[in-house]
Parts: C-alpha cells; sequence; structure tokens
C-alpha cells in the first residue's frame, strides 16, 4: 500500500483495505471501521478514479466497452456501492457529511479526458439522488467537490495532463488549487459548519469554471501564433 501504510503508521491509525468495486469488501471496510472508532462514522471521502482506457490510450470514439464498465465501476459505482452499504449498515453518524472528488470534465468537454468525463457525470447524478434519500432519511450530507486539475497516479495517464495544469493555472484569477488546499476544503464539508449543505458539486478551481478567457491565457495564445509568422507577418499554419 505503498505511502498510505507509512501514513497510517505514522498516525497509528488502522488501514483497512478493500476493493471498491466489491460490495463483500466494503462491507467490511464499514463493520471494521465503526468496531474500531467505537462508534458511527461522521465523515467518509470518495477519491477513487481509474479509467483502463486511458490506460491504453483508447481514444473516446474508439472505447473497449468492457474497460468502459471497469472505467464506471470504479470511478463512479463504486460510489454507489459504498453509499448503500453504509445506509443499509447504519454506519453514517445524524447529520454526518460524505464528499466525492470530481472533475468539470463532467460538464463540459476537454481533449483527452476521454471515459473519466463520463465517469464523472455519473458520480455527480449519484450524489444528488442518494443525497435526497440519506438526507431525508438520516440527515447525512452527500456533496462533490470539482477540484482543479491535480497530478494523481489516476491524472498522469491524462493525454497532455501537463499542459491542462498550465491552461487551467493561467485561466484561473487564483491559480489552480493544489492538492493540499483540497484536504482543507474537504475539512469545511465534513465540519458541522456546512451541515446544511447537500447534493451540490462544488467548485473549487480557483475560478477556472466562471472563466471564459483570461489576460494570461490569451497572451499566451497570442504568443503562439507570433511564433509561426513569416517575414511578411503573416501567420503560417503547418
Amino acid at each position: 500500500m505503498g505511502e498510505v501504510r507509512a501514513l497510517a503508521e505514522r498516525l497509528q491509525a488502522p488501514m483497512i483495505p478493500a476493493d471498491a468495486t466489491s460490495v463483500a469488501d466494503l462491507e467490511t471496510v464499514f463493520t471494521e471501521s465503526t468496531q474500531a472508532l467505537g462508534g458511527k462514522i461522521d465523515f467518509v471521502l470518495h477519491s477513487i478514479g481509474m479509467s483502463p482506457n486511458v490506460r491504453k490510450k483508447r481514444t473516446y470514439d474508439d472505447l473497449d466497452y468492457d474497460l468502459l464498465s471497469k472505467t464506471l465501476d470504479i470511478s463512479a459505482v463504486s460510489f454507489h456501492k459504498m453509499l448503500q452499504v453504509a445506509k443499509k449498515q447504519d454506519a453514517i453518524a445524524e447529520g454526518g457529511s460524505i464528499v466525492a472528488l470530481t472533475y468539470v470534465a463532467s460538464q463540459r468537454t476537454f481533449f483527452g479526458y476521454n471515459d473519466m468525463a463520463d465517469a464523472k457525470s455519473l458520480l455527480e447524478s449519484i450524489a444528488r439522488s442518494f443525497g435526497y434519500i440519506y438526507g431525508r432519511e438520516k440527515g447525512v450530507r452527500i456533496n462533490t467537490i470539482s477540484q482543479s486539475p491535480t497530478l494523481t497516479t489516476a491524472g498522469s495517464g491524462i493525454k497532455g495532463m501537463d499542459h491542462l495544469m498550465d491552461f487551467a493555472d493561467k485561466m484561473s484569477p487564483l491559480g489552480n488549487a493544489t492538492a493540499d488546499d483540497c484536504a482543507d476544503y474537504c475539512v469545511t464539508l465534513f465540519s458541522d459548519l456546512t451541515r446544511k449543505v447537500t447534493m451540490q458539486n462544488l467548485f473549487h478551481d480557483g475560478g477556472f469554471s466562471s472563466m471564459g478567457m483570461s489576460l494570461r491565457a490569451m497572451n499566451q495564445y497570442s504568443k503562439s501564433f507570433e511564433e509561426f509568422k513569416d517575414e511578411s507577418g503573416k501567420i503560417v499554419y503547418g
């Protein structure tokens, strides 16, 4: 488990490994977690995403559908499985908070994000649908955070990820939100300060999602054309 195991040892916290797509494994996770904690769980973070199609460099118009099913199961359906198991076990405390991480590609098209965009759309839909039921019956909040592009193990496989991160940073008035920034934002949603916030997709991206074009991005765009002008000043297209 690499760094996760090292972190668990440093915090002296039990680590319970599981396949997030396995209902049986998730049942074990919640059973053992409540036992270890001595009671119900106050908050849960779903931070899982992976596309075999992206890893195998399959383009969106040439997807392997068996791999697409795995993408959806790992990146989105696992969220529903987790919520369903938790609710059936009554493992989440009254007023508890559940958060999942998503990306703006669920709502807009980004080159190279591929079938992960479909998975994130499904993830957000699950948060809304389950959020209504869990909120009405148990007072449990369910939200998603649409984070800036962040270099993760899954994200590193997306074509042009470094360029995407640079573009987002130039477009965002506050710049990209880091992984540490995201962790801080998660804490606010886990706290009682947001006890009336549920079924929301909350953008945590430095303002990127509200932008059309920034000065920094426009300057970069103009500069790229300057590099392709001929001696007469006309733009040369390759």
